[in-house]
């Protein structure tokens, strides 16, 4: 099995080309985010990453976790784990100041939270869940509640856990029936049940911040009646510390295809009618107290197909060039050669790595964005990014999470027969990537988005003016070749049609649109994709010419960008034809008709 190591070179090379790195320190309040601070910052993750998490990886999926009683017990190795991620300070570092974090971009952040979870996805879900929680309650919550629970979650002493689904409201959480009953106290007794809570409990954090939905006795039906509560596992004592056990259980984690170590508990709250819960902001605002998590959360499993893509073409490079099978094609000599040679291997790992780096580049810009949307003291700036990153937040999820199960699909398929075995380790890439393209709602739900929401915000300015730039950088660049150039063009042009096309649609043909919103988020990614890998091409270029950086390293980039736009973006181009094909075929078939007789 090959080892995981954290890509220094190509992560910084990232941030610098569309993460916006360069310009971090001219950002109020980012402005000790300088070169060598972030160096040294990603230096040091790599070695936690690659050093203390990765090892635990196959571990934590032959071991799992457990539920004995109502206690979820972690495999053993994961607690010095955790002790070295909270005591380093990792969960700290994009968090306000005032309340214990370093202030440092989330940008930044994120780079390091993919080499986390490239080392060990089931145990990053920890993380990512907290660092919803804690956004949430700070957007919402009072004074109080945030210098009650944010200091130790930020810290990592404390986690948090989102508590939406239930056994009859999956997607459709407005079908939710927990129950909240206001107390004489100003509190809330809460009782139902949620399921699919991830790490809802666990013995790594000495409390855990319960995050739940639930409908006060006179709320409207459906969405409009849905609140937020804090549950805390243990209720603080005056002093702040966790005391007495609130009436909050896991009565059992489900067994899951992957992510074996990630905890899926399903909760239940008040058998003993005496959970304790606490209104996070008004009444009847749960749904947009959710999307503060949500789209948090999306963008951070939209992070999981890029971490496990990077991890899984790390062991498929490491295998085909040490698995000797069959003659090079067209070789003098029949003797056998490493399957690194054989050009089908070669564009499985080509695939595999150009997607992997295409969908990184599209996260690191949404994150960007996000960051001069919070932090940008021009209002009309700060309005700008913000609809950059709406727009480019489904995309994120959906189309990073889609590669990360072809990227370990491929991988497995590079082993051969030896990759549909346990041994080898590379088919637990398979099996936890597949949860992500149904995580924090599924990749359909988040191209309706995009086409229900994101395409029609402001008008369409925001998609408009995507495109508008990368028609004209596109036509300015001269790195790669003009039949490289012609294919980004290509599938520009065809986006800019899609989205016009879908636009015109409006909702007087809302069926039609929603037919074409799956192809046309993973145009939309593609090509974004594709564009960011030309302009990382363009910077390559420019550096190989002043003779400055890694020569190998520069040239790569720049094959990677050409492989990504000849061999992959015409297949995503030639999307918009069922774009605007409509819905009829989608819908003629009559429902009886689906079942074989």
């Amino acid at each position: 099995m090959s080892e995981y190591r954290a890509p220094l070179e190509e992560i910084g090379f990232a941030l610098e080309t569309v993460g916006g790195m360069k310009a971090w320190a001219s950002i109020p309040g980012f402005e000790e985010a300088g070169e060598d601070l972030v160096a040294a910052v990603l230096e040091e993750a790599g070695k936690l990453a690659s050093s203390i998490i990765a090892p635990t990886n196959r571990v934590g999926d032959e071991v799992g976790a457990r539920l004995e009683g109502d206690e979820v017990i972690t495999p053993d190795v994961f607690k010095p784990m955790h002790q070295a991620y909270v005591e380093g300070g990792w969960s700290t570092l994009s968090a306000k100041p005032e309340l214990g974090g370093q202030g440092l971009p989330h940008t930044l952040s994120i780079a390091v939270t993919e080499m986390v979870t490239s080392g060990n996805m089931a145990y990053s879900l920890l993380s990512l869940l907290t660092a919803g929680a804690i956004e949430a309650i700070d957007a919402h919550g009072t004074e109080e509640q945030r210098n009650s629970y944010l200091p130790k979650m930020i810290s990592g002493e404390w986690s948090g856990a989102m508590n939406l689904t239930e056994p009859a409201a999956g997607s459709d959480v407005g079908a939710l029936r927990s129950k909240a009953v206001p107390q004489a106290d100003g509190t809330y007794r809460i009782t139902g049940q949620k399921i699919f809570i991830t790490w809802g409990e666990h013995d790594l954090a000495e409390n855990v911040i319960h995050l739940v939905l639930a409908r006060l006795p006179d709320a409207p039906a459906g969405t409009k009646g849905i609140s937020m509560f804090i549950v805390p596992k243990f209720l603080l004592n005056d002093d702040g510390t966790p005391g007495k056990r609130n009436d909050v259980r896991c009565v059992s984690i489900e067994h899951k295809l992957g992510i074996h170590a990630s905890p899926t508990c399903v909760m239940s709250f008040g058998d003993d009618r005496d959970c304790v819960g606490y209104i996070v902001g008004e009444e009847n605002q749960g749904m947009r107290n959710m999307f503060t998590m949500m789209n948090h959360a999306r963008i951070g499993v939209g992070l999981e197909g890029v971490a496990v893509a990077e991890r899984a073409y790390q062991h498929s490079v490491a295998f085909a060039r040490e698995r000797v099978q069959s003659a090079a094609v067209g070789a003098e000599t029949r003797e056998s050669v490493t399957i690194i040679n054989h050009p089908d291997v070669r564009r499985m790992l080509m695939t595999i790595r150009a997607t992997a780096e295409a969908a990184r580049a599209i996260i690191y810009r949404n994150v960007w964005a996000l960051d001069r949307a919070h932090s940008l003291e021009d209002v009309e700036a700060r309005a700008k990014a913000k609809g950059e990153a709406d727009l480019l937040t489904p995309i994120s999820k959906a189309y990073s999470t889609d590669i990360g199960v072809d990227a370990s699909s491929l991988a497995v398929q590079v082993h051969g027969g030896m990759g549909f075995v346990e041994e080898t380790g590379v088919a637990q890439y398979y099996r936890d990537s597949r949860i992500a393209p149904i995580y924090e709602g599924t990749n359909g739900i988040q191209a309706l988005d995009l086409v229900g929401r994101k395409l029609m915000a402001d008008g369409g300015a925001h998609w408009r003016t995507l495109i508008s730039e990368m028609k004209v950088a596109a036509g300015e660049m001269s790195s790669l070749a003009d039949a490289t150039l012609s294919e980004l063009k290509a599938g520009i042009n065809a986006l800019e049609a899609a989205a016009e096309y879908l636009f015109d649609n409006g909702f007087d043909r809302i069926v039609d649109t929603a037919a074409a919103a799956t192809p046309y988020l993973r145009l939309f990614g593609s090509v974004v994709g594709g564009y960011l890998l030309a302009v990382q091409a363009e910077e390559a270029a420019s550096r190989m010419k002043a003779g400055a950086g890694n020569a190998g390293f520069l040239k790569a980039k720049m094959t990677t960008a050409q492989f990504f736009i000849e061999q992959l973006l015409p297949s995503a181009t030639a999307l918009l034809a069922p774009i605007k094909s409509g819905a009829e075929s989608l819908m003629a078939m009559e429902e009886e008709s689906f079942a074989r007789n």
